[in-house]
């Protein structure tokens, strides 16, 4: 198969938090049936990201949103690169955020079976690679639940 031609990227991302960017919004989509992130900013000291919610989520369901995440990078879980085509793709991953002229090989990265995303980013290989997810702070505003989060090594 021939190299697909992919969208330039113009960022490097800190590989393991964004990597845990991925295990946080599968998180997020199975507890709460939300989309994934609406707005992320991911970097070495902190993160950032916003969910469209109904509701804050209380106390409780951000203990287990961290628990999730943590149990997600402690399993080990291989980072899979792949490429499909967007109508392929679109049966398994949600390309609403896709940009218009994506092309239309998509790389897909698999985080074992708990996560599929279309991302041209950097990522690390094993779970284990990412440290311990923490979150430091969230609030809540006008159905936008803006989480704080930060990487532990």
């Amino acid at each position: 198969m021939e190299s697909p031609i992919l969208n330039q990227h113009n960022k490097l991302e800190h590989e393991p938090s964004h990597t845990a960017e991925h295990l946080l919004n599968a998180t997020m989509v199975r507890m709460f049936g939300c989309p994934r992130s609406k707005n992320a900013h991911i970097e070495r000291k902190k993160s950032k990201c916003d969910y469209i919610l109904d509701a804050e989520p209380s106390e409780a369901q951000v203990a287990e949103i961290e628990a999730r995440v943590n149990e997600a990078i402690a399993a080990n879980l291989d980072v899979m690169i792949g490429f499909m085509p967007r109508e392929k793709a679109a049966e398994i991953v949600d390309l609403s955020k896709l940009p218009e002229d994506a092309s239309d090989i998509l790389r897909i990265v698999r985080i074992g079976d708990y996560d599929a995303c279309a991302c041209i980013g950097s990522h690390v290989s094993n779970t284990s690679e990412i440290g311990t997810f923490k979150i430091i702070s969230h609030s809540y505003a006008d159905g936008i639940w803006r989480l704080r989060w930060k990487i532990i090594k």
